[in-house]
């Protein structure tokens, strides 16, 4: 169909849509022109948005036949005679003329996708190839909506974690957005933490991205976005700001270990691994401050909480106690004897 009004403001449709309507039921009032001139002259789009819904009239005068003899839409109301035959609209429905102009728009532009939303509870993964060919994993307790449209492919990460192995697209950039900042590519594989609204995680696989974190301590708002390419990974903090590094393989293959269901800490306090599988297992999980020092060097499996408490109680000298809320809480086995 001729021009496409989606590339308007909302507002600025509605109005043209109104004002198509009018001028195919047939001569304006003096007071109605005067309008439309006032409306025309405010602003460039108006004039251009007016003749696109008109040029776009014409144009459903000659589909809409075949339209509705396949169903897609249903016949128009007959309209009473009038002494100057309309094309599409009548004087008498306007609100009807912007719906109808607004669902050709629609059926002008089906391939966007409406959008679809993933979630995946706790203790739980999930592998999901959306329509275009791009496969993402999600880990526990994450939320993404997916938008496809022709221009542009969008997913809002609002928490969790997702690994994204990207179709290559070079028209339709793929983003991921989280309340902590946003990630654009075209074609790569990465992922992406973020667990808080204040924490972005993104580590790079394959290809390049650019991130753009959210403002942090001392940062600038308006700062070009980071490059990172391969093995690079990017840890964004509202206290730290943000920090870049290159993983090792090794590294890097301890850091996606999830997707295998295993967790992997080297050398890291048992505070933040007992954190890490509180939030997987969506559970209270803490330890006193003597407890959480302790540090930690060995792979788990994620699912299997039982066994990860039966092996710290092997590796260290803790306790793990849990209260009546199911809460557990995790102490120094010499703390507890006094």
């Amino acid at each position: 169909m001729n021009p496409n009004p989606s590339s308007f403001s909302p507002d600025i449709e509605a109005e043209a849509a109104l004002w198509a309507a009018r001028l195919e039921g047939g001569t304006l009032t003096d007071a109605d022109q005067h309008a439309l001139d006032t409306w025309l002259a405010a602003a460039p789009a108006h004039r251009a948005a007016l003749s696109a819904y008109r040029d776009f009239s014409t144009d459903l005068e000659l589909e809409l036949p075949a339209l509705i003899a396949a169903g897609r839409i249903a016949p128009p109301p007959a309209a009473p005679r009038r002494t100057r035959s309309f094309k599409i609209f009548t004087l008498s429905g306007l609100a009807a003329a912007a719906a109808l102009a607004f669902t050709f728009k629609f059926l002008a532009h089906e391939s966007a996708a409406a959008p679809q939303s993933f979630t995946t509870t706790s203790a739980q993964r999930q592998t999901i190839t959306l329509a275009e060919g791009t496969q993402v994993e999600l880990n526990a307790r994450t939320r993404l909506v997916v938008e496809l449209t022709s221009t542009e492919r969008r997913v809002r990460l609002s928490a969790g974690e997702a690994f994204f192995q990207v179709s290559k697209d070079s028209s339709r950039p793929f983003i991921v957005e989280t309340p902590a900042g946003s990630v654009r590519v075209t074609g790569t594989t990465f992922n992406v933490q973020a667990n808080s609204a204040s924490a972005l995680d993104v580590t790079v696989v394959e290809g390049s991205v650019q991130v753009r974190p959210q403002a942090t301590a001392g940062g600038d708002p308006q700062a070009a976005p980071a490059s990172l390419s391969v093995g690079d990974h990017l840890e964004a903090r509202a206290e730290t700001g943000v920090v870049i590094k290159n993983l090792s393989t090794a590294a890097l293959a301890d850091s996606l270990a999830w997707r295998q269901g295993v967790i992997v800490f080297d050398d890291v306090p048992l505070g933040v691994a007992l954190a890490s599988f509180a939030y997987y297992h969506d559970l209270g999980i803490t330890a006193t401050p003597a407890a959480a020092q302790l540090r930690i060097s060995s792979r788990f499996p994620l699912d299997d909480l039982a066994g990860f408490f039966a092996s710290i109680a092997e590796l260290k000298p803790v306790l793990i106690s849990r209260d009546s809320k199911g809460a557990y809480t995790v102490d120094l086995r010499a703390t507890r004897a006094r």
